[in-house]
């Protein structure tokens, strides 16, 4: 492979996955990355146990969080092949669903909307008090794992919480991404078990860089 022909492989995978704003246009590709990141997840997976319907359910469910909630009051990026939905914290009352998102989720989730509410509050009840940048999504197509696409999503969004001199927070239900939080700063702060025979769920913090 020539130079000129390699340097041109780089830039188009550099430009595959750089973060960039993601807009509501975005929602069908955003909610289809988001479903085959989250197929495996253990929240979504008890949230979803139809293995029939989980696909179309996560589909609505990530379009439904990101058109309503995220994309209208949060920070929202996307590469290629991956998502991330943030909050700083002037957003955090206006980033909770309204009465007809309420709504829209409780026909999505059907007979499990009852244990997602309780999740939902559960979450908040062990929620940090002090200003922070909340990382309410990420995700990577699994297709693309280890192109380091989820990688630049985070970066893109511990800089603007650094800029801004405030700590992050996230909660992980999947055990094997805590390592992962982990080397981009964050720690374990606590664990939530959720209602009804759900998963745990790892309340997680990572302070300002100095």
């Amino acid at each position: 492979m020539s130079r000129m022909s390699m340097t041109n492989t780089t830039n188009a995978a550099n430009a595959a996955n750089s973060p960039r704003p993601a807009t509501i246009d975005d929602a069908a590709a955003i909610s289809a990355t988001l479903t085959r990141a989250f197929d495996d997840d253990p929240m979504m997976r008890w949230f979803f146990p139809d293995e029939a319907t989980r696909e179309a359910g996560l589909g609505r469910y990530f379009a439904t969080i990101f058109t309503r909630q995220y994309g209208r009051h949060g920070v929202c990026e996307r590469t290629e092949s991956a998502a991330s939905f943030w909050v700083p914290p002037g957003a955090q009352d206006k980033a909770v669903p309204d009465a007809e998102t309420v709504q829209e989720l409780t026909e999505i989730l059907g007979d499990r909307a009852p244990l997602f509410r309780e999740a939902v509050e559960l979450a908040a009840e062990h929620g940090p008090q002090e200003p922070h940048w909340y990382l309410a999504v990420v995700g990577a197509d699994p297709a693309a794992q280890g192109q380091g696409h989820g990688s630049a999503l985070l970066r893109s969004g511990l800089a603007k919480a650094d800029a801004d001199g405030l700590p992050v927070y996230l909660e992980s239900s999947k055990p094997a991404n805590l390592p992962v939080y982990e080397h981009f700063g964050f720690t374990v702060l606590g664990e939530v078990e959720l209602p009804g025979g759900g998963p745990t769920l790892w309340a997680m913090r990572r302070p300002a860089a100095a």
